[in-house]
């Protein structure tokens, strides 16, 4: 096993720092103390753990440049964009804590004839937390922030490509008064996750690969425990012939490009109706190359690094495939030059479903779109896909957009937008995309278990 672990910055290929990672003994000893430190954390009152997650909110705002300076250092993710993360987190923290007290209060569900029936709502335990690194602060925030209210220790392992964002993560938590021993970070990579998985948890939290989560699933399936797997997907939307195709290839560029198209809910494939698609797709692809390039720490850069380098040979052996197998390519198609790790923002037409760019994860500035004949061909082909995280359909008429969605095999679905999470709903998907889910308070609940009480009185 690794006993360092290098982090580097992707814009430009150069080490940042070189961190010291954790051994599986040093894991196993951090597990041992967050399972003896997590009784005392869960006795505490919810006001005084609302207390310390109020005081991170304070922190994360105060600190809210340097932050964003970090994340966007070790992932490429233009600094805008990395402000956006930090801002758009204060209102998933208000969320939290707006509606702990109400998920986790104890509930009288029968009162009758001297029989009480309740139902208490007690943290799991000690929860394992695998994060993301293309949006650290969020995907982290969502697992870390509702265990830590619903009295869980929680074991985080950010990604090795967030790791020092994963470090303030922890450090503004324990500045605000969550002991260090019910708020652990651990550092280091595959090998520093699979000792985590290892200790006796009551909980894993994922977010990453298919390969990844499958695994996860392998090691503790045979300990029933809870498991949350959140796995990405090959996300469509479907421009219908009413659509206007100037503002839905405006919104459909930023939702296939935002974060270099490194998210989860990236739009990743468009069916756009024949009537309009030319048009749909001169718009789409004068948007695009309208997008800026280049250093990350730039206000007016749009599109960034690619975070992992092995991603790059993922995109540019889709554009081979979609090439040889006839498509149309418009823009982009290749890695940037210079050192760090580029790839320039890609638009096909012309594709269809033989093409790895329509069937698989992409997780790059690419996009495929493919001509469709009407309402029927664009369902079947958006269910053509062995993921389901999210879909979406640009129309002006709300009952055919609700009409169609409601066939659509995805955990969230977008009228008229795309690329969009809210605290208020929950994150989930179908098939591939994973199991279980974060966010809402369904997303709260999942950091409980329920104890049902039968109370006789005399």
């Amino acid at each position: 096993m690794s006993t360092t672990l290098s982090i580097h910055n992707p814009a430009t290929g150069q080490t940042i720092t070189t961190l010291p990672a954790h051994s599986p003994e040093q894991v196993a000893e951090l597990a041992a103390r967050a399972r003896a430190a997590q009784p005392a954390w869960a006795a505490r009152a919810l006001a005084e753990r609302m207390a310390c997650i109020r005081g991170f909110r304070e922190a994360v705002l105060r600190e809210q440049e340097s932050l964003a300076q970090t994340m966007t250092a070790e992932t490429g993710k233009p600094i805008r964009m990395s402000r956006n993360e930090l801002g758009g987190l204060i209102g998933r923290l208000d969320f939290f804590l707006a509606e702990v007290q109400r998920v986790t209060a104890t509930e009288t569900v029968y009162d009758e004839g001297g029989m009480t029936e309740q139902i208490e709502h007690l943290p799991l335990g000690v929860v394992a937390n695998i994060s993301a690194w293309n949006y650290p602060w969020f995907v982290g925030c969502n697992v870390i922030v509702p265990a830590l209210l619903t009295g869980n220790a929680v074991l985080y392992k950010p990604s090795e490509y967030a790791t020092q964002t994963g470090l303030a993560i922890a450090r503004l938590l324990h500045e605000a008064g969550v002991p260090a021993d019910v708020m652990v970070c651990l550092v280091g990579g595959g090998d520093t996750g699979a000792a985590l998985l290892a200790q006796p948890v009551d909980g894993v939290f994922f977010t990453g690969s298919v390969a990844t989560g499958q695994r996860i699933a392998q090691a503790v399936g045979h300990r029933f425990i809870r498991l949350q797997l959140e796995l990405g997907g090959k996300d469509p939307t479907y421009v219908c012939d009413d659509a206007d195709p100037r503002a839905a290839a405006e919104s459909l560029a930023d939702g296939a490009m935002y974060n270099t198209g490194q998210s989860c809910c990236s739009v990743e494939r468009i069916y756009v109706h024949e009537s309009i698609h030319d048009a749909f797709v001169a718009h789409f692809v004068d948007t695009v190359r309208g997008y800026r390039m280049g250093d990350p720490t730039r206000d007016d850069t749009y599109i960034g690094a690619i975070t992992r380098a092995p991603q790059l040979a993922v995109l540019e052996a889709q554009v081979a495939d979609a090439l040889a197998k006839g498509a149309t390519l418009h823009c982009g198609g290749h890695r940037g030059a210079g050192p760090g790790n580029w790839f320039e923002p890609t638009v096909f037409s012309g594709v269809d479903h033989r093409m790895e760019l329509m069937r698989e994860e992409s997780f790059g500035p690419i996009i495929g779109i493919q001509k469709v004949s009407g309402d029927a061909e664009a369902v079947r082909l958006m269910n053509d896909t062995r993921y389901g995280l999210t879909a979406g359909v640009y129309t002006p008429d709300a009952e055919r957009a609700r009409r169609l969605l409601s066939q659509v095999h995805a955990g969230s679905t977008y009228w008229n937008c795309c690329d969009r999470v809210s605290p208020r709903l929950p994150w989930s998907g179908h098939g591939d995309s994973g199991v279980g889910l974060t966010l809402s308070t369904y997303g709260i609940a999942a950091f409980t278990r329920p104890k049902a009480w039968h109370l006789r009185r005399g």
